[in-house]
Formats: C-alpha cells, sequence, structure tokens
C-alpha cells in the first residue's frame, strides 16, 4: 500500500488552521498532560479519550475496570517495543486500532498519527482496510515522514489530513 498525500504539502498548515479544534481543548488542556506525567490513564481520563474518537464506543470502554486501564496504559506508554504499545491498548474493551492511535497520538512522547477515515482517504485510501499492525506501522512511518517532510507537529498533520477530507470528500 501506498500512502500520498491527495493536495499539496504547503497546504497542510492552511488546512490545519481551519480545523475547528473546540472538541480536543479538555484533551489536551486536562487529559494529555496529566497522562504523560502519571504514566498512564484513569479510567476518567481513558472514556474521556475513547468518548473523543468515537462516543459510540463509550459503553464497552466502560466495561474495563480501573487497574486494567492504567496497567494497559501503562505498558503501552513505557515499552520501547511499537507492536506492544499498539497492542497492550487493543486489549483494553472498546478499544481497536483508530481509539488506541488516538490514546497514543496525545498521550505518549513519540509522535502518532490519528488513524481515521478522513485522514486515510487525504492520503489516497479509498476504501476501509482491515487494520493490522503491518497497516498501523506503515501508516505510522508515513505519517511521521510527512510531517518531517512539511514541518509540521503531529497534531497539525492530524488536522490538516481531517479538513481535507471534510472540505473535499
Amino acid at each position: 500500500m501506498t500512502l500520498a498525500l491527495r493536495f499539496d504539502r504547503k497546504l497542510v498548515r492552511p488546512l490545519a488552521a481551519r480545523f475547528d479544534a473546540a472538541g480536543d481543548a479538555v484533551v489536551e488542556r486536562d487529559v494529555a498532560p496529566r497522562a504523560r506525567a502519571n504514566g498512564y490513564l484513569t479510567k476518567s481520563d481513558f472514556l474521556a479519550l475513547c468518548a473523543w474518537k468515537s462516543p459510540r464506543s463509550r459503553p464497552r470502554c466502560e466495561a474495563n475496570d480501573e487497574e486494567f486501564v492504567r496497567e494497559a496504559t501503562a505498558a503501552a506508554f513505557s515499552t520501547p517495543s511499537e507492536r506492544l504499545r499498539v497492542g497492550a491498548l487493543t486489549l483494553l474493551d472498546g478499544v481497536n486500532y483508530p481509539t488506541a492511535s488516538a490514546i497514543l497520538h496525545f498521550c505518549h512522547a513519540d509522535p502518532y498519527p490519528v488513524l481515521d477515515v478522513r485522514a486515510l482517504w487525504s492520503l489516497g485510501v479509498e476504501a476501509p482496510v482491515a487494520y493490522t499492525f503491518e497497516f498501523w506501522r506503515e501508516y505510522v512511518t508515513a505519517c511521521r515522514a510527512l510531517a518531517l517532510r512539511c514541518r509540521v507537529p503531529m497534531r497539525a498533520l492530524d488536522r490538516a489530513l481531517w479538513q481535507y477530507s471534510q472540505e473535499n470528500q
């Protein structure tokens, strides 16, 4: 699979600037800094992140107990293994690659893109794909390289990809 921008990379900053970031405030201001400081997510912060990514998953996410949320997220945030990072998160009820990507995006020190059908479309992926670790690794690698080429933080790239799809799909 080849991931390639559907638009000129010079548009990344203007697109990101048009993104309505109001819904990101609680996650960026409260949840993410607390998770980074603690080295794990509390259940309430986990639920806030899950709701940010996919409100429909809330009942499944609520089924996780506090201790398991802490243990799974602590493992994901502390391991050097990419496979274990995302894999530990997908052990949580209600969490698949898209939600795991949102958790890593906001809470991990390394840059991670949010896996989303809009972002994928902006990178040339027409149809839904089966999410596997190999696909995930390719997506992360491509987005990290793109963010570096565009000289933008991963959050700006993520917003630009989503916004381009919103405006053109």
